[in-house]
């Protein structure tokens, strides 16, 4: 296999039409938000650049040459993908998701039904890492490969189940936010230790486990298979730490700030009343 695919398959117009109809969607329901302020709050310009950073990275990650060199060349480019699109782009859309936006979605019973489930904080992290782990074992993903149906349903079943895994942590909606901030950090901490067999596996592995990979002939790489499967595993796991550590930090500040400000908020008041209790001893006197 030496000759790179063409434009088309190189590059999905579908997938990028159905990204941009997302998008505009998006921008009408942001539109429609400003338009009815009174009913629901703005949503930043933070908020909404990291949704549309979301849909582009969705996008990078399958319908760029990404997808097709992953699939067809490079395991390392294969999990680079799958970084992308399980670990960082259901962050990027949930921060990006105003509360009443995701109210107005949750109105409809089924899918309320199946967040109310699904988000649950042990089912969304033992569903996801089971269905990764399970991916990555060499005759599931040998198999899937070369089925494009099964290999579409399931990376169907690990992008929902990815998104219902961050909801716990980045929650749009105050009334299903299950975890405080230092259960997040558990949270996220049970997330690294659950992902790390399948990282394992790869980076340590002294054969080639996938048959695919086998024997493809990588006419712009000068990576020997071997090679290519374990800096998979180590881009994988790099990629997982960053994203994890950083989601720690961020988690970490922000409840940080909170009791700081509560901190002074109460000092504040204590200050008020000990002013208001002076001042009234001076009108007795």
């Amino acid at each position: 296999m030496s000759q790179i695919g063409g434009f088309f398959e190189l590059w999905n117009p579908v997938l990028l039409l159905v990204i941009v109809v997302v998008g505009y969607i998006y921008r009408r329901f942001v539109a429609k938000g400003k338009g009815n302020s009174t009913d629901v709050e703005p949503v930043s310009a933070s908020q909404q650049i990291s949704f549309y950073v979301g849909l582009a990275l969705f996008y990078i990650g399958q319908g760029s040459p990404i997808n097709y060199i992953g699939h067809h060349y490079l395991f390392s480019m294969h999990m680079l993908q799958q970084t992308i699109l399980y670990l960082i782009v259901p962050i990027c859309i949930w921060l990006g998701t105003p509360a009443w936006m995701m109210r107005s979605i949750m109105k409809i019973t089924v899918i309320r039904a199946i967040f109310s489930f699904f988000t649950r904080p042990l089912i969304a992290l033992f569903l996801f890492n089971m269905l990764f782990s399970i991916y990555h074992m060499p005759m599931v993903m040998d198999y899937l490969m070369i089925n494009d149906l099964p290999l579409f349903g399931y990376h169907t079943m690990l992008l929902f189940t990815a998104f219902m895994m961050w909801f716990p942590v980045f929650c749009p909606l105050p009334e299903m936010n299950r975890l405080n901030d230092l259960k997040k950090m558990a949270y996220i901490f049970g997330n690294g230790v659950l992902l790390t067999p399948a990282c394992a596996l790869i980076i340590f592995a002294d054969t080639i486990i996938y048959d695919m990979y086998a024997n493809v002939t990588v006419p712009f790489a000068h990576l020997s298979p071997l090679d290519d499967q374990q800096l998979g595993g180590v881009l994988m796991k790099m990629i997982q730490e960053v994203v994890y550590g950083a989601t720690l930090a961020y988690i970490f500040f922000r409840w940080y700030r909170r009791e700081r400000k509560e901190e002074n908020d109460m000092e504040l008041m204590e200050t008020q009343e000990g002013l208001n209790n002076q001042g009234g001893n001076w009108n007795r006197a």
